[in-house]
């Protein structure tokens, strides 16, 4: 059985949930989230708790059942609390200003950069150079943070570039110079 599975998600105060078939949603004071869900796997409601049971141990029915589980608990989550991801951009001269609902990175390219985010998706500046995305729902507020980071990756050499809050880049050993007066 799985561990992840069998726990039942308790639905806080102001949170509904409907399921129809596969169907769930899920509104809370945040706003509202559908996901459609394998129909082998049976999702339920009782006292204001969600259980999600699986038919039988075949392989796929085992994987789909902790799945299943942190989807719908990430989705109560996200309508109750959200989600945010953090971003350092680091280097000289480099810099992140808000325009408008998106952003404009200058980072090191001959151009400057804009990011429109998607439907659901708030993203701020604080200072200079820290980029903060929020959102209701983890997989698209995950997905912006890896898009923004993926415009310029930490560089192994000097560090610069955009990285996760947090994130512990590995400097490279450059280049190794000539030994002087070396032969004979």
């Amino acid at each position: 059985m799985s561990r992840i599975g069998k726990m039942p998600i308790v639905i806080p105060s102001g949170v509904t949930v409907v399921i129809k078939g596969g169907n769930v949603t899920v509104t809370g004071p945040k706003g509202e989230l559908h996901r459609s869900f394998d129909p082998d796997i049976a999702i339920t409601l009782n006292d204001g708790t969600l259980n999600v049971t699986r038919p039988s141990d075949n392989r796929r029915h085992r994987s789909m059942h902790g799945l299943t589980r942190s989807l719908l608990a990430n989705m109560v989550k996200g309508v109750t609390e959200g989600f945010e991801k953090n971003l350092d951009i680091v280097g000289v001269g480099y810099r992140v200003e808000k325009s408008g609902e998106g952003l404009t990175l200058r980072i090191g390219f001959s151009h400057q950069v804009d990011i429109t985010p998607p439907p659901g998706i708030t993203l701020s500046v604080e200072g200079n150079n820290k980029i903060k995305i929020s959102g209701i729902d983890k997989e698209t507020v995950g997905q912006m943070a890896a898009e923004i980071r993926a415009i310029r990756p930490p560089d192994s050499y000097k560090g610069k570039g955009i990285r996760y809050a947090g994130e512990v880049v590995h400097l490279k050993v450059g280049k190794a110079g000539k030994a002087v007066g070396g032969g004979t």
